[in-house]
């Protein structure tokens, strides 16, 4: 099973894997981030992304601190002063979060913040549960998710449709 705690494996990955290697340690986001524990989720360690997919850094953040946190963000340096970004707080699964979304290079960057360890967070477990059926279910069973997915539907109804799961997010957790 990969190490999906740390991104060195990504550099041995597909090419989009080595290439979002590079930007990440180019701007030395996961260590502009350390204090947050990031970790890489989504589609892209678990090689099912598409051409739009983006790389999801989640991170454990008190959001009692949220201007903090933002503050900190801009200050490291972490987003580029000429780059656009949206941020956005919502609340999921009953617990707040904070989003922002941003352009480094040619990668969509999503960085998720959740007052909870990042392998706690569902991103996190969706994306194990997610590749360890990838793993089980072999290269017929990936290309068919992939399929899905760029017909535009989202990675865990997808896994649900060729699952048969009645509720995917809940239910990914469960196995």
């Amino acid at each position: 099973m990969i190490d999906f705690t740390e991104i060195e494996y990504l550099k041995l990955g597909n090419e989009r894997q080595k290439r979002a290697y590079e930007v990440l340690t180019q701007y030395k986001i996961f260590e502009k981030l350390s204090k947050y524990s990031p970790l890489l989720a989504g589609t892209i360690p678990i090689e099912i992304d598409v051409e739009n997919s983006d790389l999801d850094i989640i991170c454990e953040v008190d959001l009692r601190f949220e201007e903090d946190f933002l503050k900190e963000i801009m200050f490291t340096e972490l987003i580029p002063a000429d780059v656009r970004v949206s941020v956005e707080k919502t609340i999921i699964n009953e617990e707040e979060s904070i989003t922002l979304n941003f352009m480094l290079e040619e990668f969509s960057i999503e960085i998720f913040g959740q007052n909870k360890t990042p392998i706690e967070q569902n991103a996190y477990r969706h994306m194990v549960a997610e590749h360890k059926i990838l793993q089980e279910k072999g290269e017929d069973f990936k290309q068919k998710i992939i399929e899905l997915k760029k017909q535009g539907i989202k990675t865990e109804p997808a896994f649900g449709i060729l699952m048969h799961l009645e509720n995917p997010y809940e239910d990914l957790l469960k196995l």
